[in-house]
């Protein structure tokens, strides 16, 4: 177990994106009502900034609960571990997917609402906007629930602060998985000699793209083009797709959002008749999968930072999840939304334990520095998605023991960088929706 903090890393520079204005929209969930007693634990509000608009608004919903959920079992076991409640609230906030709405929420979240720790975000873009406007300068924890772009782990604005944490991995391992599934080492009879990608113009894009495209130059393809576009939906992707298939590759990678791939596949399909897409983790998508049709889809193939739906943890917060909230799926990165509330209130807890009885002192700090504790050996294993093992977790940690939070996305062993690594999956689409082949465990991806 470590508690120190990151110095003297080795950290480039990134691309701060801006995106346009749009509105926002706000949603607060009431979790359990506080009901104080003369010895009643502290309770703080915990924010989260999600894509209910945007071209990630299909995610919205299913991210928001997954949130709720974790901090609904803290909740409950906090009532009988500690006598009552310990956060006051889940307040959820829109994104609209895009940097500059997204920080003007953060801003409310910190400045108007007082919470320590923010769930943000799904987007890359958005993740590193709010970091280095809003939570960072302000103190306050950030857990990305979705962000997977390598650029995050050399943040120069977290070198120091530690701040930033993610419950998904980096790109840096779907991208080696991406390149060995299109170089032929995964699937048989699926091998491409060229590539190219068009991607969002984005951390993340960006982050994937050339992630993929080096690891897939090491095994011997070659990368024809890497073509970004705007992060606003565009009326048209002609001019990238041009440039994209100029020297004909064998296959076209995609790592942008749902809205811009159901563009891009309508045009590509239409326009220039070429049908050879591998999907990335934005792709797999219900708006993709209606905008272009099962019949071009089915078979196609993609990769998804993913649990291992065996999993004893996955299976648990599957149950939970729909049980709760009666969700026909369960879209990529839910379960790392659900990791990430859990370990900002394990945290809590941890924070309260230690003995902080007054909400003001509950600070980004404080929640920051026991990430590691309860999420990293050594300690008592805590399999996450059940309510049981979430009590256990808080018993345990009153009586001053140690645990390890096993996720329900995977592995939440936080390394110097607030990075975990987890399993990548392998997907198809089918004619009407999609389903995953095969899981690449963490600890055999290459490391690069």
């Amino acid at each position: 177990m470590s508690n120190k903090k990151p110095h003297d890393r080795d950290r480039r520079r990134f691309i701060n994106m801006a995106g346009a204005t749009a509105g926002l929209m706000t949603l607060s969930v009431s979790l359990a009502a506080p009901v104080w007693a003369q010895d009643a634990p502290p309770q703080v509000p915990i924010g989260q900034v999600v894509a209910f608009t945007g071209s990630g608004a299909e995610y919205g919903n299913f991210y928001r609960d997954a949130a709720k959920l974790a901090l609904d079992q803290i909740n409950t076991a906090a009532e009988e571990v500690f006598g009552g409640p310990i956060v006051s609230r889940l307040i959820a906030e829109d994104s609209n997917t895009l940097p500059t709405p997204a920080i003007e929420a953060a801003r409310k979240l910190v400045e108007a609402d007082g919470v320590p720790a923010i769930i943000a975000a799904w987007s890359s873009g958005v993740t590193v906007a709010i970091a280095t406007s809003v939570t960072i300068p302000s103190g306050v924890l950030q857990v990305g629930n979705g962000t997977t772009s390598p650029l995050v782990s050399i943040l120069p604005e977290d070198a120091d602060a530690d701040l930033l944490f993610r419950t998904s991995p980096s790109d840096a391992l779907q991208g080696v998985v991406a390149a060995d599934l299109a170089a032929g080492n995964i699937i048989d009879d699926y091998k491409f000699a060229t590539a190219s990608t068009i991607y969002i113009n984005n951390p993340y894009g960006q982050g994937l793209s050339n992630a993929f495209a080096a690891a897939f130059e090491k095994r011997g393809g070659k990368v024809l083009a890497e073509v970004a576009h705007p992060e606003e939906v565009q009326p048209t992707y002609r001019s990238q797709i041009t440039a994209a298939l100029k020297d004909k590759p064998d296959i076209l990678v995609l790592p942008t959002y749902p809205a811009h791939t159901a563009a891009i596949l309508k045009e590509s399909r239409d326009i220039f008749e070429y049908t050879n897409w591998q999907f990335t983790d934005a792709n797999r998508s219900s708006e993709v999968l209606d905008a272009a049709g099962g019949a071009d889809l089915a078979g196609k193939l993609g990769t998804v930072p993913s649990a291992d739906p065996e999993s004893q943890s996955y299976q648990s917060f599957a149950e939970a999840y729909t049980a709760a909230y009666g969700h026909d799926r369960i879209p990529p990165f839910t379960e790392t939304t659900y990791d990430a509330g859990m370990v900002i209130g394990l945290a809590l807890a941890k924070a309260i334990a230690d003995g902080i009885t007054d909400p003001a002192q509950i600070t980004g700090r404080e929640l920051a520095d026991r990430l590691r504790p309860i999420g990293n050996p050594p300690g008592e294993q805590i399999i996450g998605g059940s309510q049981e093992e979430i009590t256990r977790a808080l018993q345990l940690i009153k009586d001053g023991q140690d645990i390890d939070y096993v996720g329900a996305g995977g592995s939440v062993d936080f390394d110097d960088n607030g990075d975990v690594k987890t399993p990548v999956a392998i997907w198809k689409y089918t004619e009407t929706g999609d389903e995953t082949i095969q899981i690449v465990p963490a600890d055999q991806i290459a490391s690069e």
